[in-house]
């Protein structure tokens, strides 16, 4: 079992930048790879970014590619999303999510375990 608990959402303006963190409790969380997801009002949970084992390897949505870094500690726990040129469809509420296997994954279907989310806007 494993308890995701997100910080750092807020409202900011079209260009600025957030840092997203998720703090994890409970099993080892090295055993994980990690993710982020997005929903946007009346639309599904779609893939952010996600990042292996090790934090190694990292993998990201066409959407966010080059403006959004994904990063892990392992020693705290932690995993964070760098929001870099934030635009308004940005505007979603953000999880973090675990998935105890050893392929990192775009599919929602394949994470454990989720946070509660975290709210960002972004206004133009």
């Amino acid at each position: 079992q494993v308890q995701l608990v997100e910080s750092g959402g807020g409202l900011v303006q079209a260009g600025d930048s957030l840092r997203l963190s998720c703090a994890a409790f409970g099993r080892t969380f090295s055993l994980y790879v990690m993710g982020w997801f997005r929903q946007a009002p009346g639309k599904e949970r779609e893939f952010v970014a996600a990042i292996n084992r090790s934090g190694g390897s990292t993998y990201y949505s066409d959407s966010v590619k080059g403006r959004f870094t994904i990063s892990r500690d392992n020693a705290k726990n932690t995993v964070a999303l760098q929001m870099n040129s934030l635009k308004p469809e940005d505007t979603a509420v953000y999880y973090c999510a675990a998935d105890f296997g050893v392929v990192t994954t775009a599919h929602l279907t394949e994470y454990d375990y989720w946070g509660q989310g975290t709210q960002v806007t972004v206004s133009s």
